[in-house]
Parts: structure tokens; C-alpha cells; sequence
């Protein structure tokens, strides 16, 4: 199934779960229940938005974005994120509310019966949509992954609360239940916003990919060839490496092309998705741009 089959599925299971916990509320009158509903409409406009960054970010470069538009899923984390700061503030808006005002709750059985299957079906779709982003290195499918995940938490926290009201008869329960729903996603939006802007200021690898470049590197890293100035950053689904290649100066074109040519294509191999720019250079000649002093040879940044 493809990154965007994903999300469409993603905006389905969204309505039918604002559905389901609407009706959960609606039976029950529970607060609690009310916010968890809120929080699939985050949902909804989450995978929606992020639908949209996808396709931007699959469209093929042009004469404005000759580098692609891989980014674009970077806004679909920090967008969603937003989206959930604000439902935290309209759950934390009607929990004060029910809390000065403690309210009975009825119809408690079908009501938690509907938010458990709901949790269900969030908690499959989710488990699913984070096996196929890490797989691919999606942003934005890992964000509404990880969001899916944190509503099917919610929704346990709320069923578990709402069963300890009804053994203890504590009314106030419920509206402190949505308190602790709204602080737990508040926690997940700023996640996603820190993410979003770690990603849109190009980020270095992860240090185990930085140490996988570094072993292919050292491979080639003899017979008068060396490294030095290495450097990596993401770009969504896209990883970069620029470094400097050292060779002797009176190697013909046509043997530095091919050493060159090897290194590009053993890099490649080892990460996926990584685009190198090697800078072919004399042994005896450094190239520095903004660094101070000269780098030292050592791990990609």
C-alpha cells in the first residue's frame, strides 16, 4: 500500500471515530468522553493536512524547487501539532466548566463499549501507518501515527477513569480525567512542533546512519584516498552527504571519476535515499567555506 493509501485510510478511520465518540459522549454526557471526541477531530484535520503535504512533497523538482519538495511533510508535523495545542485548550475549557459544575453520567456502558472500539480501530490503523513511515522515513505519516497512538492511550485513560467514577460515585473524577487527557496531548504537540522545526533546520542524520556512512567511508579510506569535511542533513523522505575526497594530483581524470563513482554508489547501497556531493580535491589542497579553522577528518556531522 502506498504513504498516501495510508493516509486516505487514516481520514476514514477519523470520521468513523468522531462518530463512535460522539455517540460516547452523546449516551453519556461524560466530559471526559467529550474530549477524547475532540481529539479525533484533530484527527480528521491532521491526516487530511498531512494527505496534502505528501502529495506536495512527491512532486517532482522544478525550475523553482530544482532540490524537490521533500520538506513540505515537515509542515504537516508542525500543523498537527498546533492543531492538538488547541484541542488541549478547548478540553481544558469544558473540563473546568463540568468540574465547578459536577454533572451524572448515564448510559456509562454503551457509551465506553463505543469509545473501546474506537480505540481499536485507532490502535490498528496506527501500529500499521508506523511499521510503513519508518520503513519509507515519512514525516508526516509518522506524525499521524504517533498522534493515533497518543488518542488510543487517551481513550484507555478515559474508559479506565470513567469505569473508577462509576465504583466510587466520585463525579469530579471525570472532568480531572479530561485535565490529564489535555496535559498528555499538550506533551504530544510539542513533540510534533519540535520535530517539525528540527526537520525544516536541516537536522544532521541519525547518528546510527552517520555511523553507517562513516564505515562505508573507511572501506575506501586507503591507497591514497582520503575524507574530511563531512557533512548531513534530511530533507523529509531525503538524506544528504557533501564531503571532501582527497586524491593524489596525478591520478588521470578517468581513475578519479571511477573512485568517485564507487564511493557514490557504496553509499548509496548502505542508506537509502542518501544523495551525495563529493567535492574531489589534490591531497595536498583544503577548500574551506565558513569553518574557522580547518576540519579535522572524523564522523559525518
Amino acid at each position: 500500500m502506498q504513504l498516501a493509501s495510508y493516509l486516505k485510510l487514516s481520514v476514514a478511520v477519523a470520521l468513523a471515530t468522531i462518530v463512535l465518540k460522539t455517540g460516547a459522549w452523546w449516551l453519556t454526557g461524560s466530559v471526559g468522553l467529550l474530549s477524547d471526541a475532540l481529539e479525533s477531530l484533530v484527527n480528521l484535520a491532521g491526516a487530511m493536512f498531512a494527505l496534502a503535504m505528501l502529495t506536495v512533497a512527491q512532486s517532482p523538482p522544478d525550475a523553482d524547487h530544482p532540490y524537490g519538495h521533500h520538506k513540505a511533510e515537515y509542515f504537516s508535523s508542525g500543523f498537527e501539532g498546533v492543531l492538538i495545542l488547541a484541542a488541549a485548550l478547548a478540553i481544558l475549557w469544558a473540563a473546568v466548566q463540568r468540574l465547578l459544575s459536577p454533572q451524572p453520567l448515564d448510559a456509562l456502558g454503551p457509551g465506553l463499549v463505543l469509545s473501546v472500539l474506537s480505540s481499536a480501530l485507532n490502535g490498528a490503523l496506527a501500529w500499521a501507518m508506523l511499521r510503513k513511515a519508518r520503513e519509507h522515513r515519512s514525516e508526516a505519516l509518522e506524525a499521524d501515527a504517533r498522534h493515533l497512538f497518543t488518542d488510543v492511550w487517551t481513550s484507555a485513560g478515559v474508559v479506565l477513569g470513567l469505569i473508577a467514577v462509576h465504583a466510587t460515585g466520585w463525579l469530579w473524577l471525570d472532568p480531572v480525567i479530561a485535565i490529564g487527557v489535555a496535559l498528555n496531548i499538550v506533551r504530544e504537540g510539542l513533540h510534533l512542533i519540535r520535530r517539525s522545526t528540527d526537520g525544516l533546520m536541516d537536522r544532521a542524520l541519525e547518528p546510527e546512519v552517520r555511523d553507517q556512512i562513516r564505515r562505508v567511508l573507511d572501506g575506501f579510506d586507503q591507497h591514497s584516498i582520503r575524507f574530511d569535511h563531512l557533512v548531513t542533513r534530511r530533507a523529509g523522505q531525503r538524506r544528504h552527504l557533501e564531503l571532501h575526497m582527497h586524491m593524489p594530483a596525478d591520478w588521470t581524470l578517468g581513475r578519479v571519476a571511477a573512485e568517485r563513482g564507487e564511493v557514490e554508489q557504496a553509499l548509496m547501497r548502505a542508506v537509502p535515499g542518501l544523495r551525495a556531493t563529493i567535492q574531489l580535491l589534490p591531497m595536498d589542497v583544503e577548500t574551506h567555506f565558513d569553518d574557522a579553522e580547518p576540519a579535522a577528518a572524523g564522523p559525518p556531522r
